[in-house]
């Protein structure tokens, strides 16, 4: 999760909301990580999640990583969580809980849909303070 705090800290960096995502192998191994980048790209679904499986499935050569885990300084939307599932991916760790727009313990909680087709572990809470306090420091700083 510190390596997602760091994404997190670069994404603010680059003011974009403070979102870091990392991706390990089975043999928790780093294969992937991001900050979101959705005003650098203009690009809504720039998300951290997004950018991060992205490049863990290009280096695994495949669509779907089922024994790698995601890791997520933020409780991942409803079209991350989608995208997770999609891309099989086994396990889910994320810091803060998302009231507002989470989408895996908040919301519309995807994972518990009969629509979707694949549930991942799911982890919560791993230094979820501190993952929220970067959130709120950057706020806090735009208002």
């Amino acid at each position: 999760m510190r390596a997602a705090m760091e994404e997190a800290n670069a994404a603010s960096l680059r003011d974009e909301v403070p979102i870091g995502a990392v991706i390990t192998d089975e043999g928790g191994n780093m294969v992937a990580k991001a900050g979101n980048n959705t005003r650098r790209l203009n690009d809504p679904s720039a998300h951290a999640e997004i950018l991060a499986i992205r490049e863990a499935c290009a280096k695994a050569g495949a669509q779907r990583i089922p024994n790698y885990t995601l890791y997520v300084t933020l409780e991942p939307c409803a079209m991350c969580a989608t995208a997770i599932s999609f891309a099989r991916i086994g396990r889910v760790v994320f810091g803060a809980s998302d009231p507002k727009g989470g989408g895996v313990v908040n919301g519309g909680k995807f994972y518990e849909q009969s629509t979707c087709h694949h549930r991942p572990e799911v982890v919560h809470g791993l230094m979820a303070d501190e993952c929220g306090q970067i959130l709120r420091d950057f706020f806090k700083a735009k208002r």
